[in-house]
């Protein structure tokens, strides 16, 4: 089955004292998706961005003609529920949590869905992928770490190739569009190898804004999927 590829900058690796115009310089290189990681130094070890630069970056994720580029929204924080609305109203197009983060993951996706937003899951590299059975009538999104969450720059781990593709078989046989989404490591010379694993969009920090030439890191990337 042909999938659509998609490219996911995460913004944890852009210059922060120049967001917003990092945010239009990488769509403008040919990003798909705004990848915004949300740490909240207590599910992980560090802190990030709250619903405050979500909502001023809102503005600035448009391509050139005025198309809305979804922001991304992975939240790693615990408790989930009231921040996760509160992206929601902060402009965020797509959330996704840790299922160990939230009390009932059932009711999360719901408040999530209830406020127009799609909704995902996301499983750390040891974490079990159980949960996902029960709710995938519910999920729009699944996002794999290929990395442990907490930090930027970290090298991709393996075993997440063999999850992803267990969870492509289950989203298969859901007949549901969800995506498969991959975060941590990923750079040119891996990522056809983890679009093999059933994984169709890819978060790439570092890789990206680690580079001077933004479009030409994403072209290389897409050069690559489409061998």
């Amino acid at each position: 089955m042909s999938r659509t590829f998609r490219i996911a900058p995460s913004i944890l690796s852009a210059d922060f004292a120049r967001l917003g115009q990092e945010v239009r310089d990488v769509i403008d290189a040919g990003a798909d998706w705004i990848h915004f990681d949300v740490m909240d130094n207590h599910y992980v070890p560090n802190l990030t961005f709250g619903p405050m630069i979500c909502q001023a970056l809102r503005q600035h994720s448009v391509k050139a003609d005025g198309t809305k580029v979804p922001i991304d929204v992975h939240l790693m924080v615990q408790p989930v529920d009231s921040l996760a609305v509160a992206f929601a109203k902060a402009g965020a197009d797509i959330i996704t949590f840790h299922p160990d983060a939230s009390t009932h993951v059932d009711r999360t996706l719901q408040l999530i869905k209830a406020e127009g937003v799609q909704a995902g899951l996301v499983f750390n590299p040891a974490a079990p992928i159980d949960v996902l059975e029960w709710v995938i009538d519910k999920v729009d999104v699944v996002l794999l770490m290929s990395v442990n969450p907490g930090f930027g720059g970290q090298s991709f781990i393996d075993s997440a190739l063999r999850k992803a593709e267990k969870v492509r078989k289950l989203i298969d046989a859901s007949g549901r569009d969800i995506r498969l989404e991959i975060d941590g490591g990923v750079k040119v010379d891996n990522i056809r190898r983890v679009a093999d694993s059933g994984a169709d969009t890819f978060v790439a920090g570092s890789a990206i804004f680690g580079q001077k030439d933004y479009k030409a890191v994403i072209d290389a990337m897409r050069a690559e999927l489409a061998r």
